[in-house]
């Protein structure tokens, strides 16, 4: 009898901790260096969704840095079940490693890109340098600010903004292209290893004449009532570059922690049409024809270039331009 009952008492222990470990599931989602505020928007929705749809409560945890060194940490070990990037050669990294499927790009819609922007310049009150278009980046008397291409997407995107330019302006001439492109890293005062710590040594810090990050986050950095009175000013030039932002399921963690089915329901709550009107509102642009429609007149007119259009595949273009020993070594190492 004593036996039956210790039977019972362990059976309901196990059973009770087995209910809490499911009451308590989460995900770790690993996301870009200046995604703080969106996920911090976004990841309430999804907890209040997903208790409505299933009665459990669920939390998101997360993990922000520049994406090329979060998908370092991946590989590495660091156990994480979704990534939020903003580079697609960072989610092919952990794809070549064996964490990702190879094809992860048709897992959702629009690439696995639920939202994209493009590359603009923050500029100080007034816009006394007078910087409109990427030529003016490469002026002598204009200093730049922008992210290490190495651990950061968005300056990778800063990068491929200022190269697709320049094969339009120079026809494709490679030797001009790269004088272009070297002249702009030459003007770089600060080469940070993320997004956020650029934006503090421009706004804060008072370095450089321009930042270079995405649209989204140089709108956000003018509207922030942290930084009202400095007066920054948005330039959108009329030519730039796509910049996807691509998710993805780390397929090894998810199987092993069997966190498959919240995964997949937390990444695709992102193409629902709330957080499509959601994401405009930290001036991403979306794809929802309804919300486009209804936000067109929020954004500067610009004409974005695919760089996989003129470039060739992104895992082309990572060896070729941001490979140990590339396109992008050379040029940094030729800084005036």
């Amino acid at each position: 009898m004593l036996k039956k009952i210790i039977l019972a008492v362990a059976t309901v222990s196990a059973f009770s901790a087995s209910t809490a470990q499911a009451q308590e599931k989460s995900i770790l989602n690993a996301s870009y260096d200046v995604a703080r505020e969106l996920f911090a928007a976004i990841n309430p929705k999804f907890v209040e969704y997903w208790k409505a749809k299933t009665g459990e409560d669920v939390k998101i945890d997360q993990s922000f840095a520049g994406t090329s060194r979060q998908a370092q940490d991946i590989v590495q070990g660091k156990k994480v079940d979704v990534v939020t990037f903003n580079q697609v050669t960072d989610i092919n990294f952990l794809e070549k490693n064996g964490l990702v499927k190879q094809d992860w790009q048709k897992a959702f819609e629009n690439n696995s890109s639920p939202y994209y922007s493009t590359i603009a310049f923050l500029v100080r009150e007034g816009n006394p340098k007078n910087i409109k278009t990427w030529d003016d980046l490469v002026r002598e008397d204009v200093k730049v600010v922008f992210p290490n291409p190495k651990t950061s997407g968005n300056a990778r995107y800063s990068y491929l903004g200022a190269w697709l330019y320049a094969n339009e302006k120079f026809n494709g001439d490679q030797d001009k292209i790269k004088e272009f492109v070297g002249k702009l890293l030459g003007n770089v005062v600060n080469f940070p290893t993320g997004g956020r710590a650029a934006t503090v040594a421009f706004a804060q810090n008072g370095q450089g004449d321009a930042l270079l990050t995405f649209e989204s986050e140089v709108i956000n950095i003018a509207n922030d009532k942290e930084y009202k009175d400095k007066g920054f000013e948005v330039v959108v030039p009329p030519v730039s570059v796509l910049a996807e932002f691509p998710v993805a399921i780390v397929d090894t963690v998810v199987d092993n922690r069997g966190t498959r089915e919240l995964a997949k329901e937390y990444l695709q709550f992102q193409y629902s049409k709330d957080i499509q009107q959601l994401l405009t509102t930290f001036n991403l642009r979306v794809h929802d024809p309804e919300v486009v429609k209804a936000t067109e007149a929020q954004y500067a007119p610009v004409r974005t270039i695919n760089p996989t259009d003129v470039l060739g595949s992104w895992n082309e273009i990572q060896e070729k331009h941001f490979g140990s020993g590339g396109i992008l070594d050379a040029l940094l190492s030729k800084r005036r």
